[in-house]
């Protein structure tokens, strides 16, 4: 029997080379769980049908140590936005239902390299809009600590699938907090790279300019490894970056804490109480915490989503019922491009299509996009000073536990307050990476609380590095 629950990248590597059960047998295990939990969790929209026959082909791998790594035979789940060749890619929305990718995503082509086993696609918000994986076009993900409440999004489906055990680790994508955010509701370690770090060819786009993929894992060394081989400049995406390797690590990081922020209105005292209690650990391990003022740091939600809504909405307009995806016949050409855009996206898509065409509109891009662009740099700016003087800010991944499924949807502000403490990550393309920091308890049920830990660009290493040390405290 395999004891999912403590396993981790490297253990299930080492019991693999050692020949303690196959790939076969690990894939069997998660397969298993699947099948007893995600009835009520509903993480996965599909469980690919060949994935004993990939477990077989990494079993083949190891007997012939041939091009063995740590991610040969491990089990992966990929968000529905990511794509996978001849798989269906539908980023959870009607529009693009039976769409088969054509070609697989540079992340997916690593990790095939890798002799990863893909175990299937998770849900999510629809097109990465959204904040609680409540805007699926397929249903709700229910969170594995309470099924009552949300698992967070909009990687909600690979989030829960972690926490629940039904995969080891999972890939999402992170445009304002969808990876941080579900791994904080789910009580798992989530990483969004620095901007560049990794490519976003085969990412269908929300808002270009913000998305990155990463991983989501239990552990910080587990998402530690997925990183490292996702990580690159590639050809195929001109805005990723040739990876910037930090030589050396301080020992005890100088941390940061933006002044005010983190008693906003609106955060929790549970979250409050538990950020103070991870600082005093840290400063426990000597490490020099010190508060600093980010003037525009206040502004940064309605910069984000101003941003957002514009490129959101310029990037869906390829979905004309034409070219691919549903297509509603109408009377004329233009009745079929609104029918089947009517019928083919949700309430949120909708909602942000029509922000942010308004936005992007003659009269109003000066006055709401190019304002918003302005203050972006500013924020920029801010992070940039900052990092002159400390190597690490920490602030709260959420302001507060996991919300009860229906609690807002109906209330898209706030909603979209949730991401008051991730957005600010995306503004300035730096690497965020979000560690269970405590847990909340709220009717008898303990929920997860996260620490988000921030660094300059190209710094990921040492995020991981204090995450490991975090984790030891709990």
């Amino acid at each position: 029997m395999i004891n999912l629950k403590d396993l981790t990248i490297k253990k299930a590597h080492e019991a693999l080379l050692k020949g303690e059960y196959t790939c076969v047998d690990l894939t069997n295990a998660y397969l298993e769980n699947i099948k007893k939990k995600d009835g009520e969790i509903h993480a996965y929209l599909e469980i690919f049908s060949d994935v004993l026959e990939q477990a077989k082909a990494a079993d083949d791998r190891v007997a012939r140590k041939e091009n063995v790594t740590l991610l040969t035979g491990i089990p992966v789940a990929v968000k529905d936005n990511i794509l996978i060749k001849g798989r269906i890619a539908s980023s959870a929305s009607k529009i693009l239902e039976n769409y088969h990718a054509t070609y697989d995503a540079t992340v997916i082509k690593k990790l095939k390299e890798a002799g990863a086993v893909f175990l299937g696609r998770t849900n999510m918000d629809e097109f990465a809009m959204g904040g609680s994986t409540e805007n699926s076009a397929f249903g709700v993900t229910h969170n594995p600590h309470d099924l009552e409440r949300v698992a967070g999004g909009t990687s909600g489906g690979s989030a829960a699938a972690v926490a629940a055990d039904m995969a080891l680790v999972a890939l999402g994508s992170d445009t304002g907090g969808s990876i941080r955010q579900p791994s904080s509701f789910c009580g798992v370690v989530g990483l969004k790279p620095g901007y560049g770090a990794v490519s976003r060819y085969g990412l269908m786009a929300a808002a270009s300019s913000f998305d990155q993929i990463g991983a989501i894992g239990k552990t910080a060394d587990d998402v530690q490894v997925v990183f490292e081989v996702i990580v690159g400049k590639d050809e195929m995406d001109s805005t990723s970056v040739t990876r910037f390797e930090v030589k050396s690590q301080n020992p005890k990081p100088k941390i940061a804490i933006p002044q005010g922020f983190v008693t906003s209105k609106g955060v929790k005292k549970e979250v409050i109480d538990s950020f103070n209690k991870a600082i005093e650990n840290i400063k426990g391990l000597g490490c020099e915490v010190t508060e600093i003022d980010f003037p525009y740091l206040k502004y940064s939600l309605a910069t984000y989503y101003t941003l957002v809504f514009a490129e959101e909405s310029s990037n869906l307009t390829r979905f004309d019922g034409v070219r691919y995806g549903l297509h509603v016949d109408g009377q004329t050409g233009v009745e079929d491009y609104f029918k089947s855009r009517q019928a083919g996206f949700g309430a949120e898509v909708k909602r942000r299509i029509i922000l942010g065409t308004y936005i992007l509109s003659s009269g109003y891009y000066d006055a709401y996009y190019n304002k918003a662009n302005i203050v972006r740099d500013l924020i920029r700016e801010d992070y940039r000073k900052a990092f002159e003087e400390v190597d690490i800010i920490i602030m709260p991944t959420t302001p507060d536990a996991a919300f009860k499924i229906g609690e807002k949807i109906n209330d898209p502000l706030q909603l979209y307050l949730e991401d008051i403490f991730t957005v600010p990550a995306n503004l300035a393309g730096l690497p965020a990476l979000s560690v269970p920091s405590g847990y909340k308890e709220v009717d008898g049920k303990k929920l997860p609380l996260g620490l988000q830990l921030l660094a300059k660009p190209g710094n990921e290493k040492i995020l991981f590095e204090m995450a490991k040390k975090i984790e030891n405290m709990l």
